[in-house]
Protein backbone atom coordinates (compact mmCIF):
# COMPACT_ATOMS: atom_id res chain seq x y z
CA UNK A 1 0.00 0.00 0.00
CA UNK A 2 2.86 2.37 0.83
CA UNK A 3 4.50 1.62 -2.52
CA UNK A 4 1.23 2.46 -4.28
CA UNK A 5 1.00 5.78 -2.45
CA UNK A 6 4.60 6.64 -3.34
CA UNK A 7 4.06 5.72 -6.99
CA UNK A 8 0.94 7.87 -7.22
CA UNK A 9 2.46 10.76 -5.26
CA UNK A 10 5.57 10.65 -7.47
CA UNK A 11 3.34 11.46 -10.45
CA UNK A 12 2.32 14.72 -8.80
CA UNK A 13 -0.29 16.24 -6.54
CA UNK A 14 -3.10 15.94 -9.09
CA UNK A 15 -3.01 12.11 -9.45
CA UNK A 16 -2.86 11.72 -5.68
CA UNK A 17 -5.79 14.09 -5.24
CA UNK A 18 -7.81 12.25 -7.89
CA UNK A 19 -7.17 8.91 -6.17
CA UNK A 20 -8.14 10.25 -2.75
CA UNK A 21 -11.22 11.95 -4.18
CA UNK A 22 -12.32 8.73 -5.90
CA UNK A 23 -11.86 6.69 -2.71
CA UNK A 24 -14.04 9.13 -0.78
CA UNK A 25 -16.74 9.09 -3.43
CA UNK A 26 -16.82 5.29 -3.22
CA UNK A 27 -17.00 5.50 0.58
CA UNK A 28 -19.86 8.03 0.37
CA UNK A 29 -21.91 5.86 -1.97
CA UNK A 30 -21.18 2.71 0.03
CA UNK A 31 -22.28 4.43 3.24
CA UNK A 32 -25.41 5.73 1.55
CA UNK A 33 -26.35 2.26 0.29
CA UNK A 34 -25.87 0.69 3.71
CA UNK A 35 -27.87 3.50 5.33
CA UNK A 36 -30.76 3.05 2.88
CA UNK A 37 -30.89 -0.67 3.61
CA UNK A 38 -31.03 -0.05 7.37
CA UNK A 39 -33.49 2.82 7.16
CA UNK A 40 -36.85 2.27 8.88
CA UNK A 41 -38.61 4.26 6.17
CA UNK A 42 -39.47 7.24 8.38
CA UNK A 43 -36.55 9.33 7.20
CA UNK A 44 -35.16 9.80 10.68
CA UNK A 45 -31.80 8.27 11.70
CA UNK A 46 -31.53 6.55 15.09
CA UNK A 47 -30.59 8.73 18.04
CA UNK A 48 -26.88 9.36 18.29
CA UNK A 49 -25.98 8.88 14.63
CA UNK A 50 -25.67 12.61 14.04
CA UNK A 51 -23.50 13.01 17.15
CA UNK A 52 -21.14 10.25 16.05
CA UNK A 53 -20.82 11.57 12.50
CA UNK A 54 -20.33 15.11 13.78
CA UNK A 55 -17.59 13.88 16.10
CA UNK A 56 -15.86 12.09 13.23
CA UNK A 57 -15.92 15.22 11.07
CA UNK A 58 -14.64 17.34 13.97
CA UNK A 59 -11.77 14.92 14.58
CA UNK A 60 -10.90 14.92 10.88
CA UNK A 61 -10.85 18.72 10.81
CA UNK A 62 -8.60 18.81 13.88
CA UNK A 63 -6.17 16.30 12.41
CA UNK A 64 -6.08 18.19 9.11
CA UNK A 65 -5.26 21.46 10.88
CA UNK A 66 -2.60 19.78 13.04
CA UNK A 67 -0.95 18.01 10.13
CA UNK A 68 -1.05 21.05 7.87
CA UNK A 69 0.77 23.06 10.53
CA UNK A 70 3.39 20.31 10.91
CA UNK A 71 3.93 19.96 7.15
CA UNK A 72 4.24 23.72 6.75
CA UNK A 73 6.81 23.79 9.55
CA UNK A 74 8.89 21.09 7.85
CA UNK A 75 8.77 23.01 4.58
CA UNK A 76 9.94 26.23 6.23
CA UNK A 77 12.70 24.31 8.03
CA UNK A 78 14.00 23.02 4.69
CA UNK A 79 13.96 26.53 3.22
CA UNK A 80 15.78 27.94 6.22
CA UNK A 81 18.29 25.10 5.97
CA UNK A 82 19.16 25.95 2.38
CA UNK A 83 19.76 29.57 3.34
CA UNK A 84 21.93 28.56 6.31
CA UNK A 85 23.99 26.20 4.16
CA UNK A 86 24.40 28.76 1.38
CA UNK A 87 25.63 31.31 3.93
CA UNK A 88 28.05 28.78 5.41
CA UNK A 89 29.38 28.00 1.93
CA UNK A 90 29.85 31.69 1.18
CA UNK A 91 31.72 32.26 4.44
CA UNK A 92 34.02 29.29 3.81
CA UNK A 93 34.78 30.49 0.28
CA UNK A 94 35.65 34.00 1.45
CA UNK A 95 37.98 32.70 4.14
CA UNK A 96 39.63 30.28 1.71
CA UNK A 97 40.30 33.14 -0.71
CA UNK A 98 41.65 35.39 2.03
CA UNK A 99 44.01 32.96 3.75
CA UNK A 100 46.86 33.63 1.33
CA UNK A 101 47.90 30.02 0.80
CA UNK A 102 48.00 28.01 -2.46
CA UNK A 103 45.79 25.37 -0.90
CA UNK A 104 43.31 28.09 -0.09
CA UNK A 105 42.80 28.74 -3.79
CA UNK A 106 42.32 25.01 -4.33
CA UNK A 107 39.69 24.93 -1.59
CA UNK A 108 37.91 27.94 -3.10
CA UNK A 109 37.68 26.17 -6.48
CA UNK A 110 36.44 23.01 -4.79
CA UNK A 111 33.79 24.98 -2.92
CA UNK A 112 32.39 26.25 -6.23
CA UNK A 113 31.96 22.67 -7.47
CA UNK A 114 30.62 21.69 -4.05
CA UNK A 115 27.95 24.41 -4.28
CA UNK A 116 26.71 23.04 -7.60
CA UNK A 117 26.57 19.60 -6.02
CA UNK A 118 24.49 20.89 -3.12
CA UNK A 119 22.10 22.49 -5.60
CA UNK A 120 21.72 19.11 -7.29
CA UNK A 121 20.92 17.57 -3.91
CA UNK A 122 18.18 20.07 -3.13
CA UNK A 123 16.58 19.89 -6.57
CA UNK A 124 16.82 16.09 -6.95
CA UNK A 125 13.61 14.09 -7.19
CA UNK A 126 12.63 10.93 -5.36
CA UNK A 127 15.27 8.68 -6.90
CA UNK A 128 17.25 6.57 -4.45
CA UNK A 129 20.14 5.87 -6.82
CA UNK A 130 20.53 9.52 -7.76
CA UNK A 131 20.46 10.61 -4.13
CA UNK A 132 22.99 7.95 -3.13
CA UNK A 133 25.33 9.14 -5.89
CA UNK A 134 24.99 12.76 -4.81
CA UNK A 135 25.58 11.93 -1.15
CA UNK A 136 28.57 9.78 -2.03
CA UNK A 137 30.06 12.56 -4.14
CA UNK A 138 29.40 15.04 -1.33
CA UNK A 139 31.31 12.90 1.14
CA UNK A 140 34.18 12.55 -1.32
CA UNK A 141 34.40 16.29 -1.92
CA UNK A 142 34.30 17.01 1.80
CA UNK A 143 37.23 14.65 2.28
CA UNK A 144 39.17 16.32 -0.54
CA UNK A 145 38.51 19.79 0.86
CA UNK A 146 39.53 18.71 4.35
CA UNK A 147 42.72 17.17 2.97
CA UNK A 148 43.72 20.56 1.53
CA UNK A 149 42.81 22.22 4.81
CA UNK A 150 45.09 19.77 6.63
CA UNK A 151 48.02 20.91 4.51
CA UNK A 152 47.26 24.54 5.38
CA UNK A 153 47.06 23.77 9.12
CA UNK A 154 50.38 21.94 8.95
CA UNK A 155 52.00 25.05 7.44
CA UNK A 156 50.10 27.65 9.45
CA UNK A 157 48.81 27.21 12.96
CA UNK A 158 47.33 30.64 13.49
CA UNK A 159 43.92 32.19 14.06
CA UNK A 160 43.25 32.62 10.31
CA UNK A 161 43.71 28.90 9.65
CA UNK A 162 41.54 28.11 12.67
CA UNK A 163 38.78 30.35 11.33
CA UNK A 164 38.91 28.62 7.96
CA UNK A 165 38.70 25.25 9.70
CA UNK A 166 35.65 26.43 11.66
CA UNK A 167 33.99 27.75 8.49
CA UNK A 168 34.50 24.48 6.62
CA UNK A 169 33.26 22.52 9.59
CA UNK A 170 30.09 24.66 9.66
CA UNK A 171 29.67 24.08 5.92
CA UNK A 172 29.88 20.31 6.37
CA UNK A 173 27.53 20.39 9.37
CA UNK A 174 25.00 22.36 7.32
CA UNK A 175 25.09 19.68 4.63
CA UNK A 176 24.37 17.01 7.23
CA UNK A 177 21.48 19.07 8.61
CA UNK A 178 20.06 19.48 5.10
CA UNK A 179 20.35 15.78 4.41
CA UNK A 180 18.40 15.07 7.58
CA UNK A 181 15.74 17.67 6.70
CA UNK A 182 15.34 16.25 3.20
CA UNK A 183 15.25 12.61 4.30
CA UNK A 184 12.02 11.39 2.72
CA UNK A 185 9.57 9.78 5.08
CA UNK A 186 5.92 9.53 4.13
CA UNK A 187 4.21 11.54 6.88
CA UNK A 188 2.55 8.99 9.10
CA UNK A 189 -0.37 11.32 9.70
CA UNK A 190 -1.15 11.21 5.97
CA UNK A 191 -2.27 7.63 6.46
CA UNK A 192 -4.40 8.77 9.39
CA UNK A 193 -5.92 11.53 7.26
CA UNK A 194 -6.78 9.13 4.45
CA UNK A 195 -8.37 6.68 6.86
CA UNK A 196 -10.30 9.35 8.76
CA UNK A 197 -11.47 11.00 5.53
CA UNK A 198 -12.79 7.74 4.12
CA UNK A 199 -14.49 6.73 7.37
CA UNK A 200 -15.96 10.20 7.93
CA UNK A 201 -17.36 10.41 4.41
CA UNK A 202 -18.76 6.91 4.76
CA UNK A 203 -20.42 8.06 7.98
CA UNK A 204 -21.94 11.04 6.20
CA UNK A 205 -23.22 8.76 3.45
CA UNK A 206 -24.66 6.38 6.04
CA UNK A 207 -26.51 9.20 7.79
CA UNK A 208 -27.89 10.50 4.51
CA UNK A 209 -28.95 6.98 3.58
CA UNK A 210 -30.90 6.64 6.82
CA UNK A 211 -32.69 9.88 5.96
CA UNK A 212 -33.25 8.75 2.40
CA UNK A 213 -31.88 12.02 1.01
CA UNK A 214 -28.78 12.03 -1.21
CA UNK A 215 -27.26 15.49 -0.82
CA UNK A 216 -24.59 14.76 -3.38
CA UNK A 217 -23.71 18.30 -4.42
CA UNK A 218 -22.77 19.44 -0.92
CA UNK A 219 -21.20 16.08 -0.17
CA UNK A 220 -18.96 16.36 -3.22
CA UNK A 221 -17.97 19.88 -2.18
CA UNK A 222 -17.06 18.58 1.27
CA UNK A 223 -15.03 15.75 -0.23
CA UNK A 224 -13.29 18.23 -2.51
CA UNK A 225 -12.29 20.34 0.50
CA UNK A 226 -10.83 17.35 2.33
CA UNK A 227 -8.99 16.29 -0.81
CA UNK A 228 -7.40 19.69 -1.45
CA UNK A 229 -6.17 20.03 2.14
CA UNK A 230 -4.85 16.45 2.32
CA UNK A 231 -3.04 16.87 -1.00
CA UNK A 232 -1.50 20.12 0.18
CA UNK A 233 -0.30 18.42 3.36
CA UNK A 234 1.43 15.65 1.43
CA UNK A 235 2.94 18.19 -0.96
CA UNK A 236 4.33 20.39 1.81
CA UNK A 237 5.52 17.51 3.95
CA UNK A 238 7.31 15.63 1.16
CA UNK A 239 10.56 17.34 0.13
CA UNK A 240 10.98 15.45 -3.15
CA UNK A 241 7.41 14.86 -4.29
CA UNK A 242 4.70 17.14 -5.52
CA UNK A 243 4.92 20.65 -6.94
CA UNK A 244 5.81 22.60 -3.79
CA UNK A 245 9.59 22.20 -3.69
CA UNK A 246 12.44 23.94 -1.93
CA UNK A 247 14.24 26.21 -4.37
CA UNK A 248 17.96 26.69 -4.94
CA UNK A 249 17.90 30.49 -5.09
CA UNK A 250 20.11 30.87 -2.00
CA UNK A 251 22.85 28.77 -3.62
CA UNK A 252 22.55 30.71 -6.87
CA UNK A 253 22.98 33.98 -5.00
CA UNK A 254 26.05 32.57 -3.27
CA UNK A 255 27.52 31.44 -6.59
CA UNK A 256 26.96 34.88 -8.05
CA UNK A 257 29.24 36.21 -5.31
CA UNK A 258 32.06 33.94 -6.43
CA UNK A 259 33.16 36.43 -9.03
CA UNK A 260 36.67 36.92 -10.38
CA UNK A 261 39.17 38.60 -8.13
CA UNK A 262 39.56 42.34 -8.74
CA UNK A 263 42.54 43.35 -10.86
CA UNK A 264 45.35 45.14 -9.04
Amino acid sequence: METLLLDVAALGAVPFGILLFALQIVALEAGFVVGRRRSDGRGEPPAGVGIVVGGMLTLLGFVLALTLSSASGRFEARRAGTLAEANAIGTAWLRAKAIGHPRGEDIARQIVDYTHLRMDFVSAGFNAKELDAINSRTNTMQTEIWHNLTDIVHDRQDAVAAQLMAALNDMFDSATAERFAFAFIVPQLVWLIIGLAILSVAGVGYQLGLRGVAVRTLSILLIGMWTVVATLILDLGSPRLGSIRTGTAAYEWTLSGFGPAPKP
